[in-house]
């Protein structure tokens, strides 16, 4: 069984972003980037269905720019057997992305498809959704454990009201929640042999997706500084403030 994992290159999660002196969007000049945290939850627990003897094979992707190379490498330094980059310069969102999986999957035909629940710079959580609605496969969101068991997958969700566990027919689609595993860390034997393995670059024309953007940013603004808090005497003077100045109650 062949498990594609898509991953994305986004603003390291220490760094703090600034926006663009011209508020048209984040300044990433200079800054350093790495794989989106929850992906990175994604490849592990797709390398670990491997180690079971689950997985035959483990394909990470990327769309974007060519400097998405260094996070497929670091993919295949987890344990990810190739690669495939879906090289573009226009600026990707999740129906885009979604479109461009789709043609994988259809190529690929992998038995899973195992995502990050959403991505640090946009928090989109779409992507996995709309994937799962283009190909017609279930899916499985949140998910805080996964387990392949007789053909099928045994998908524990994290829900408002606390687990739900689900049975998938495979292919299925999985996206991986902050509490499905914890990645490992990355050797440098592991990160020299990433170096030697099969990574495939396309471009969405050999797929024959149009992924022009039907979204368009306007402005892009830092959340205001709030104001500090105050010290009120009593609880009667508490209220009186929810009610007069808050207007919450």
């Amino acid at each position: 069984m062949k498990v594609l994992v898509p991953v994305k290159r986004v603003v390291d999660y220490n760094v703090k972003v600034r926006v663009k002196a011209d508020n048209t969007g984040v300044d990433i000049a200079n800054v350093k980037m790495s794989m989106n945290p929850f992906d990175e939850i994604a490849v592990e627990e797709a390398v670990r269905l491997k180690e079971k003897g689950v997985a035959t094979e483990v394909i990470a992707v990327s769309c974007g720019v060519s400097q998405c190379q260094e996070t497929l490498r670091t993919a295949m330094a987890i344990g990810a057997d190739r690669a495939i980059l879906i090289e573009t310069t226009e600026e990707l969102q999740p129906l885009a992305v979604a479109k461009l999986l789709k043609a994988l999957v259809d190529k690929e035909q992998p038995g899973l498809v195992i995502l990050g629940k959403q991505a640090i710079d946009d928090d989109c959580n779409q992507t996995g959704q709309m994937l799962a609605a283009l190909c017609d496969l279930p899916q499985a969101t949140f998910a805080s454990k996964v387990e392949v068991i007789d053909g099928k997958a045994q998908v524990t969700r994290e829900v408002d009201g606390g687990l739900e566990t689900i049975s998938l027919t495979l292919p299925a689609i999985v996206t991986a929640d902050l509490r499905l595993n914890e990645p490992r860390y990355v050797t440098l034997p592991n990160i020299m042999k990433a170096k030697k393995k099969q990574l495939d670059t396309l471009k969405p024309e050999d797929l024959g997706v149009n992924v022009s953007p039907r979204i368009k940013t306007l402005k892009v603004n830092e959340p205001p500084k709030r104001s500090a808090g105050i010290k009120v005497p009593d609880v009667a003077t508490l209220v009186a403030k929810l009610k007069t100045e808050a207007k919450v109650i």
